[in-house]
This record gives C-alpha cells, sequence and structure tokens, in this order.
C-alpha cells in the first residue's frame, strides 16, 4: 500500500475482481512422416500449402505426409506442425531393413566430353539403335574446336551437324547442345554438372546403351524414428515442446507398413506410443490409421482382437478414401487422419469443439476404398470406428464421432476435446491466482472469474440446460478449502459441467389413428 504522507490528491489503478478467461485454440494438427526435403525432428509451423512445399517439397510417390497436410488444410484446417522423421543415416541394431527405389534410367545414352547424349523416344514409344559418332570438322572457317557430330539409327545416317562446339563456353550459335536440341529428333543433349564432367572430347563412333541400374541401398527404419525422444526432441515425442498442438497423426507409418519396413506388431507400437503421448499430455487426441485393404471383418478383428486399443484419447477412422496423387498423376488411396484433422478444425471454427466433427463432407475424396452396408456399419460403430460413408447425393461423409474408449462418459468425440478445451483454457487463465493470499476474497474471485467463463460457454450451446445453474456449477469455499489444505498451500475449487451430448441415434415415432369425429360420447 502506498504511503501518504503530505495533503493532495491520489489517483490509483486497482484491478477489477474478475479477470476474464480466454478460451483456447482446439484445432492445430501435428503430422509425422517423410518428405523430399526440410529439417529432420523439428517440429515446423505450417499455416498454408505454399508454406509446406517451400520447406518439404512437393508430393512424393508412396509416401503420404504430404496428402495428410494438403488434405488438411482442403478440409478447413488452419495451422499445423510438420515433423520430418526417416533421417537415421545408420542402421540400427533390431531395426528392418527397406530397399530404397532407384532413380529410374533415362534410356539410351552416352557422353562426349561434358554433355550427355539421350535418346527421344520415336512416335511408337520404342527407342531406335541410335550411335553418334565425333568427326573432325570439314565446314569452311570453323571456330577453335568445332567436331561434326553424326548421328545414325538402325545402321543408317539420319542427322549430321556440322560445325558445333562440345565445350560449354562456346558461343551460342555453334553451341552442341543448342544447336542440336534445336533441331534433332533422334537425340537431346544435357549438360553432365559436378567433377564428373569431363571437357576431353574423344573422336569416333559411340553407341547410346541403357546405363546400369544401381542396387537399392538400404534403409535403416524402425518404431524410434517415429517416437523418438522428448529430452533429444526427435520424434512425436518432441512435440512435448509444443503446447499448441491438439492432435497428431503419422500417416507415414502406413506407407512403412506398405513397403515392408515395419511389421504389423511395430505398427501397432507406434500407435500405442501415440496414444500414451497423447494421455501423457492431457491436451491432444491421437488420429489413428487402421492398416490398408482391410475389409468390414477384418477391420472388426483387428480393431477387437489385434490392436484392442481403449483410450479416451484416441480415434480410429475406416476405410481409406482415394484422392488424386499429382506425383504419379493418377489416383491412390491414403490414409484418413489428415482429413479427419481438417474437418474436425472446420467443425471447430463453424460450430464450435462442442459439436460433434461427423456428418460433415471430406473434401478431395473422389471415393472409398470400401463400400460399406447399414449392417456392417452396426457391426463396427459399437467398438469406436468411426466410418466414412458415400451417400447418393451427399457426398462422402464422416458417419461416426466416437474415441477408442471403454468407458461410457467419454465414449463420444466431442465431450474428450470439450473437457481439453475447458482444461486448457482454465489452466491459462487462473495463472494470477498463484501465490495470491488463500482468504475468502480469493474464493469468490475464482468463482466469478470461471463462471463468467462457464456462462459463456452455455450461451454458445455447449452447455445442456435452460439456466446456467443448471448447466454447470462452481464450488470454491470453506467446505472445498479446509484447514489443512489451506496449511500446505492449496486452493481447491470444485467445478461441474453438463455437456451436450450428440444426437447419434435419431428416433421418430409414428402411430396410426382413426380421423373423424365419433358418433359416440364416452
Amino acid at each position: 500500500m502506498p504511503t501518504y504522507l503530505s495533503p493532495g490528491v491520489y489517483v490509483e489503478e486497482t484491478e477489477a475482481g474478475t479477470r476474464p478467461v480466454e478460451g483456447v485454440g482446439t484445432a492445430v494438427a501435428a503430422f509425422v512422416g517423410f518428405a523430399a526435403a526440410g529439417p529432420y525432428n523439428t517440429p515446423t509451423l505450417v499455416t498454408n500449402w505454399s508454406q509446406f512445399t517451400q520447406t518439404f517439397g512437393d508430393f512424393v510417390a508412396d509416401t503420404y505426409l504430404a496428402h495428410a497436410v494438403y488434405g488438411y488444410l482442403a478440409n478447413g484446417g488452419s495451422a499445423c506442425y510438420v515433423v520430418r522423421v526417416g533421417g537415421n543415416g545408420e542402421k540400427k541394431k533390431g531395426s528392418s531393413n527397406r530397399k530404397a527405389k532407384p532413380e529410374l534410367p533415362a534410356g539410351p545414352q552416352t557422353t562426349i566430353g561434358a554433355f550427355r547424349v539421350l535418346a527421344v523416344e520415336s512416335g511408337g514409344g520404342v527407342q531406335p539403335d541410335i550411335s553418334v559418332e565425333v568427326a573432325d570438322s570439314t565446314a569452311e572457317n570453323p571456330p577453335p574446336d568445332a567436331v561434326k557430330l553424326i548421328v545414325n539409327a538402325s545402321g543408317k545416317k539420319v542427322e549430321e551437324y556440322d560445325p558445333v562446339v562440345p565445350k560449354k563456353g562456346a558461343a551460342k550459335n555453334h553451341h552442341v547442345m543448342t544447336v542440336v536440341n534445336a533441331a534433332s529428333k533422334t537425340i537431346r543433349i544435357e549438360e553432365i554438372d559436378g567433377p564428373g564432367a569431363v571437357e576431353k572430347v574423344e573422336k569416333g563412333k559411340q553407341a547410346l546403351a541403357a546405363p546400369d541400374v544401381p542396387e537399392p541401398a538400404e534403409l535403416s527404419l524402425d518404431a524410434d524414428d517415429y517416437v523418438g525422444n522428448a529430452a533429444e526432441r526427435t520424434g512425436f515425442s518432441g512435440l512435448e515442446a509444443v503446447d499448441e498442438v491438439t492432435m497428431v497423426a503419422v500417416p507415414d507409418l502406413m506407407s512403412a507398413y506398405q513397403a515392408g519396413a515395419l511389421d504389423l506388431e511395430t505398427v501397432q507400437a507406434v500407435q500405442l506410443a501415440m496414444i500414451s503421448h497423447c494421455e501423457q499430455m492431457g491436451d491432444r487426441i491421437a488420429i489413428i490409421d487402421p492398416p490398408p485393404g482391410l475389409g468390414a471383418q477384418q477391420v472388426k478383428e483387428w480393431r477387437v482382437e489385434q490392436a484392442n486399443y481403449d483410450s479416451r484419447f484416441a480415434a480410429l477412422y475406416w476405410p481409406w478414401p482415394k484422392v488424386f496423387d499429382p506425383a504419379s498423376g493418377s489416383n491412390v488411396f491414403v490414409p484418413p487422419s489428415g482429413h479427419m484433422a481438417g474437418i474436425w478444425g472446420r467443425n471447430d471454427d463453424t460450430r464450435g469443439v462442442h459439436k460433434a466433427p461427423a456428418n460433415e463432407v471430406i473434401r478431395g475424396a473422389i471415393a472409398l476404398q470400401t463400400q460399406i452396408t447399414k449392417a456392417e456399419h452396426d457391426l463396427l460403430n459399437p467398438v469406436g470406428i468411426n466410418c466414412l460413408r458415400s451417400f447418393p447425393g451427399r457426398g462422402i461423409r464422416v458417419w461416426g464421432a466416437r474415441t477408442l474408449s471403454s468407458d461410457p462418459s467419454w465414449r463420444y468425440l466431442n465431450i474428450r476435446r470439450f473437457f481439453n478445451y475447458l482444461e486448457e483454457s482454465i489452466l491459462l487463465g487462473t495463472q494470477w491466482v498463484v501465490f495470491e493470499p488463500n482468504d475468502l476474497a480469493l474464493w469468490a474471485r475464482i468463482r466469478r472469474t470461471i463462471s463468467a467463463f462457464l456462462v459463456n460457454e452455455w450461451r454458445k450451446g455447449a452447455l445442456f440446460g435452460a439456466t446456467p445453474g443448471e448447466a454447470f456449477y462452481v464450488k470454491c469455499d470453506g467446505e472445498t478449502n479446509t484447514a489443512e489444505s489451506i496449511d500446505v498451500g492449496q486452493v481447491i475449487c470444485e467445478i461441474g459441467v453438463a455437456p451436450v451430448k450428440p444426437a447419434e441415434f435419431v428416433i421418430f415415432r409414428l402411430s396410426q389413428f382413426s380421423g373423424g369425429t365419433s358418433l359416440v360420447a364416452e
């Protein structure tokens, strides 16, 4: 308190009795997988597709990270963290091996000095028997280092270029690459970059032949690449340092499984580590991808008998949607986790986190890997498999919003996510309470702060009840704060809320009755 020693007017600022609690963000995803470029094991914030391509490159064949991020952004996601894994150069003991796909050869080719000569495909797609011959130039007044280049196909001369200079610094009108590429329909010439480029040009005839295919290199990949270590900030364990994340997905776990680098038990071990990470953090949900190519009965057996997950911090979606793949130019099936995370974000922006993220159209989905019937859905929904279904005239939609928990209290996904939102918002909005005097005035201020926040949630439709008193209660008084708890420096506040639950089963009861007026009065 200030000390007043001389007469005068004093103006002081005092804090209001209530401090507002602001709601935290609920739609920030984290994706872990393989990329063409970018830093390894570094959570990188991405807010649009251009930013992703600048940092991590474009789509890569047989991988799903780019598809997941693209589907997330296309379906309404706004911000996400991307973690690139797979950068372990050393082979680990006990790790699985897979063969890296070699680069495809460019067809028949040879070299002339610092240039590579490539055969151009004919109209029928078959390479003719091509050879090139380097001879002395017969032109009048040829430039220095000029030669004559003769192109033969099937033993006959088809093209001749004289004079041309096979030097990188030659004049453009005589440069061998410029002259040949502008006129030739049989060959194409490219510069060879790097230390392997030899400037000396040997005279004579050379046949174009397909290069030797290098033996695929062995890559080491195991569960540690995905799980990582929190202390070293690797894998998705490094996301412990990123508090904003609310969803975790590892789409490229399935690409490694399809490539034979991981077996199904290792896949389940990584998914269990994902669930454990989300349970320990307490503020995020793991989006689990099922193995590809499973039918309705197979995915049920995998869910119940093999994986057997039981967690209120995890959700499972099936089947895989089909999307366009720019890397291959065709349509491919991809894990649903990226698109589902985007729908969660879109649902939170348009309706709120309290609304179940279901009955929403999946943008970018062309078809589904499996078209299920209502009878099959009746078997999958009770075990927590959220199905994607195609409805005539209504598109492909998410038709489930359950967690993988066996506890009925946490059956619905929106309830778990809404509680994550409440807990995190109250945690950040009441930091001012720490080290305040633990008295009746503090208890009253806590009650007012929490009640004001919950009233706003009730007005948004997130809490069930005709009045705020029916929707929630906040208790922080002498009954919750005993002398013993005050002595150990604790202030205890009990909060009870009645969240709205989704109308999963809509039932209309129709009956028949006879109309008109009866002549018999009873």
